[in-house]
Order: structure tokens, then sequence, then C-alpha cells
């Protein structure tokens, strides 16, 4: 990916909203169609689609295929993506793969999920035998166990959760497209007020599910300049890992696929972490932002905590977090989520942040979180590197 042969030459998002009644094709459409208007390209022109799956369609085995048809597309290739908040990332990759493959030439990558809408998921396997009876009825008890984990080796610092809730907080009451139940001030003591949910995890670490979606367009860099591209964003480091560990049958919960990911992301850009110039990680959960920054390499294992308290991550600070709000604080679209941080690294690269924009918005790390497996970390990860053409 690093000899920049591959550009994203056009983004879009809808308004992250709460019970919006709309359907997961209606959103998808509205994205696309956003994605094709700025990078300012004809529907015709694209002839591959990769799409993440989606809580909305769940169990819809025709999903990409049907919502192709009911966006007038007529593909050479079509992808959907099972990597939970890992898919918009992944593809990504896919999109630039098949393209380098000569499957197809123009591909757009679209996430789209009205969750809090309707909601049809079905998750089977462990949950219901192993972890349902327990009483770990969802995400907040996984991250729960995780958390108390990582406080039982490390230390967790509760302030510097906060801080990150507060930093995200205040970067979504400047982004106009950010749910309108989140957008209200909010301080650490706020923070450490909020309820707990399962402990350690409160209530403002976890994430809203709500309604949204996310396209992006994909092609070669060449045939972007022969369309007339005036800006674009290049892919040129991507790491994936599934089911990290998956060998050691008493793994350490506390890490992640990231250490893997990372690490190929930044070998195949050929940078270091101290080369980033903004983080745009997922966030279902405050304690995940402190984990990744570990694992990606941004400090020492256990000093996640300090980082984030010796740092100003704000859109004006030396390491620009979730400048959007990330998904705590501007809503989690369901399985499109992972789109919303993506998201908001393009408009940072093609300048087009307003009054949050940052100022060195040359490069960026933007990471995806899949799935929780039984007994060990995040089961999905990806880490993808942007660069600013």
């Amino acid at each position: 990916m690093k000899n920049r042969d591959i550009a994203i030459i056009g983004y879009s998002e809808t308004k992250i909203e709460f019970r919006s009644g709309r359907s997961v094709y209606d959103l998808a459409g509205e994205a696309m169609a956003g994605a094709l208007a700025h990078a300012g390209i004809e529907k015709s022109e694209i002839d591959g689609m990769a799409v993440s799956s989606s809580f909305a369609d769940a169990g819809n085995p025709f999903y990409g295929p049907i919502l192709s048809g009911y966006l007038g597309l007529e593909l050479n290739w079509c992808q959907v993506t099972d990597l939970g908040g890992a898919s918009a990332t992944g593809n990504i990759a896919r999109a630039a793969a098949a393209i380098k493959a000569g499957l197809c030439e123009t591909v757009v990558v679209i996430a789209s999920d009205p969750q809090s809408s309707e909601n049809k998921q079905s998750i089977g396997a462990f949950r219901g035998e192993f972890q349902y009876p327990m009483g770990i009825m969802g995400p907040p008890g996984y991250f729960a166990l995780i958390s108390q984990r990582y406080d039982h080796q490390y230390g967790l610092d509760s302030r510097a959760l906060g801080k990150l809730a507060v930093t995200q907080r205040n970067h979504a009451l400047m982004n106009d497209l950010a749910c309108e139940k989140l957008r209200k001030p909010i301080t650490v003591e706020d923070y450490l007020a909020s309820p707990m949910i399962s402990d350690p995890i409160r209530m403002l670490d976890c994430v809203m599910v709500c309604d949204g979606a996310s396209a992006f367009i994909v092609t070669t860099t060449e045939r972007a300049k022969k369309m007339g591209a005036k800006k674009m964003v290049h892919p040129i480091g991507y790491g994936e890992r599934v089911n990290y560990l998956e060998t050691n049958p008493t793994p350490d919960i506390t890490e992640g696929g990231h250490r893997a990911a990372g690490k190929r992301a930044f070998e195949r850009a050929g940078m270091k972490p101290s080369d980033i110039k903004m983080f745009q990680p997922y966030d279902d959960f405050l304690i995940a932002i402190v984990m990744q920054l570990e694992h990606l390499g941004f400090c020492e294992t256990g000093r996640g905590c300090q980082f984030v308290n010796e740092r100003d991550m704000t859109y004006k600070g030396d390491l620009p977090l979730n400048t959007g709000g990330g998904q705590i604080s501007a809503g989690q679209a369901g399985l499109a989520g992972g789109a919303h941080n993506l998201s908001e690294a393009l408009r940072q690269l093609f300048g087009e942040a307003g009054a949050r924009q940052v100022k060195d918005h040359s490069n960026a790390i933007v990471t995806g979180i899949g799935w929780i497996p039984y007994g060990r970390n995040w089961g999905s990860s990806t880490a993808l590197i942007l660069e600013a053409a």
C-alpha cells in the first residue's frame, strides 16, 4: 500500500440519529450519494462494492446483492464483511486488494446500520451456553472483565478515562453530525458520578446505539487523476488480526490484536507511532482507547492512563484524538459505527473539518474492533494508516 497507488477520493457521513425510523437501505443511499458528490463522479463509474454487515438486516444472506440493486449499481465485484466495528477499515483494504487484482476499478465502501430503529441480531455460539447464564448479557459485561483485569495488573486511573470522555465530548459539541442526544457538555466529575453499569464500567464509558451510515470512494491514483480529483487520501499501511492468541488456552485478556495489526500497518507504511499526527481509534468503551495506545506502541504496556494524563489530545493538541467525538460522544450506528472514525479521519485529511480542523493533518491512524470472544480480548483488530496527498 505504501507506494500510494490507491486513493480515496470521496467520503460522506449521514447525521447520526437515535431511532430515526429509517431503513439500512435508505441510509446507505444517502451516504453513497454524498460520497459520489464529494468525489465528483457518476454512479455509473462504480463497478465494485464492499459493505459492512448490519444488525438491521442481520440474517439476510443476500444483503450485498440486494443493497447493490437498491442503489442501482451493476457490479463486477461485491463483498460483505462481517468484522463488526473493524469492517469499515477492513473494507478499505479489501477494496484496494480487489482493484489491484483487476476485479474492479472503482469501489464504493458502505457502512450502514439503523440499529436503534431495527435490530435483528442473533449471536449464538458460546454466548448462550457460557455467558448469558452467568449474567454477562452484553459488551459492558465483557469490557468490565477486561477492565478489572487491567486494573489488577497495571492500575486503572478513572480520572484519565474521564479526561478521554471530556475530550471526545467537546469534539462532538463541534460536530453537527453527532447525535443530538449526546451533544451536551460534561466534566470529569460528571464522568465519575455517572451510574455504574458493570463495575468498573460507568454509563459515560459506553456508546449509545444509534442509526447512521458512511460511504467512501476508492480507486487507483492514476484513475483518480483522470477523473479530475482535486484532493485524495492514500491508504498506505494496513494490518488485521482475527482471533489474537487463539492457540493460547489461557491468554492475558488485556492483550489484543492491535499489537500484531499495528505492527503490520506501521511496517507497510514505513512509519512508527511517533510519526502519527492524529489518532482516530475505535471507541466502544474508553478502556479500549487506553489499551490501543499501548498495543499500537504509543506508550509502554500499563502506561496508557499516564500517557493520556500527560498529553493534550484535543484537536489542538499533540496527538488529536477522535476529533469528531468518537462513537462514545457522537453515537454508535450499530455495525456501521467503525466508519464514523474513518469518516472523521478523512474529513481532517481533506482539510474539511471546519472549526475543529487539526493543524497538521498530513496523516492519521484509524482502528477497528469487532466482537468479544469467550475468555479473551476483542476478536477482530484492524489498523489503517492514511496519508493526505
